[in-house]
């Protein structure tokens, strides 16, 4: 999730724990801190925009790593305020804070390795987007009004019906997309079209409208559908995957590793003399963030030195309408 819902989940998660054993601005300022030091791994470089990129989410997230952790961090918070007696109650409030993060990070469609140093399989639900308002307000909301009523019982109850509402909103996305999943798995049926994998996720901003990409061998069919929508039923685009490439990519690593931390959904193209590869689950189509170059078109290609990252965004003055419109059921194609 983005950097704002972690500081405030971290926030409130931190009020809920300590409550009024501590002032609140402690509970808070330090909830907020634990909750956004997970994401310092962005200043790590590994290397190159592709290492940087699967090596994100790493051991930073993962929660064995993270409860050794919170151990002497919460011992250390405890002394600094004087508040020995309590150490115990704020490890466990810091310990919560830290672990949430990736919880949550883990219901985007990214990748958070959680389970590392055991296994470092990327776990996404894809359930709700990195960028989700609704999600982020209710914390916001109740861990502002617990600080400006200076740790008030009614503030208490707002912050802790915020957690309340943001988790049920976290419950409402996997119930939707399982929804979403039923559909669009009859509408692949009814279409003839046989999908060796399926991402359904929700697009940007809302849980109202969702992608759903289809993998089908050479091939992949990217479709949209509104919880609005009049029809139970979902239009596929169909795409090259450029897999003709693939053959004379297998022995570079930033293609590897792409097509294993995407769990299969990338593509491959040729692009002004350069082959690009791109992971399909975060953009829409033709627009990837995480797109990038790799090779020089020869035959047989030949790697680049390092990677580089040349993925663009949606065009903003066409794409926000459309999502907007779209997501209300209005039967739009999508901008490419």
């Amino acid at each position: 999730m983005d950097s704002l819902s972690q500081l405030a989940l971290g926030a409130a998660v931190g009020v809920a724990v300590m409550g009024r054993r501590t002032a609140v601005w402690k509970a808070a300022m330090w909830g907020g801190i634990a909750g956004t030091l997970p994401d310092l791994d962005v200043l790590l470089d590994h290397g190159d925009p592709i290492r940087n990129m699967v090596l994100h989410r790493a051991e930073t997230h993962a929660l064995f790593w993270l409860t050794l952790f919170s151990l002497p961090l919460g011992a250390a918070v405890a002394r600094l305020h004087g508040e020995w007696a309590l150490w115990r109650r704020w490890w466990l409030a810091l310990w919560l804070v830290l672990v949430t993060h990736p919880l949550l990070d883990a219901m985007t469609v990214y990748g958070t390795q959680l389970a590392l140093p055991f296994t470092n399989h990327p776990f996404g639900v894809g359930s709700i987007s990195i960028i989700d308002p609704l999600y982020t307000l209710p914390l916001l909301v109740g861990a502002g009004w617990v600080l400006a009523s200076r740790g008030s019982a009614t503030g208490h109850r707002a912050n802790v019906l915020g957690l309340a509402l943001s988790t049920a909103y976290l419950g409402w996305g996997v119930v939707a997309q399982q929804q979403v999943e039923h559909i669009a798995r009859a509408s692949l049926q009814a279409q003839g079209i046989r999908a060796e994998r399926l991402l359904v996720t929700p697009t940007t901003f809302n849980s109202l409208l969702w992608r759903v990409v289809a993998v089908d061998g050479a091939h992949y069919h990217e479709g949209f559908h509104s919880l609005l929508d009049a029809e139970p039923r979902i239009s596929f685009d169909r795409f090259d995957r450029g897999m003709a490439l693939a053959g004379e990519l297998q022995g570079i690593d930033g293609v590897q590793r792409i097509a294993a931390f995407s769990k299969g959904f990338y593509k491959l193209q040729d692009e002004a003399g350069r082959v690009l590869v791109s992971d399909l689950r975060m953009g829409q189509e033709p627009a990837y963030f995480f797109s990038f170059a790799v090779a020089q078109r020869h035959s047989p290609p030949v790697p680049l030195d390092r990677p580089e990252q040349v993925g663009r965004r949606p065009d903003v003055q066409r794409a926000l309408p459309w999502l907007w419109q779209r997501m209300w059921g209005k039967p739009l194609p999508p901008p490419r």
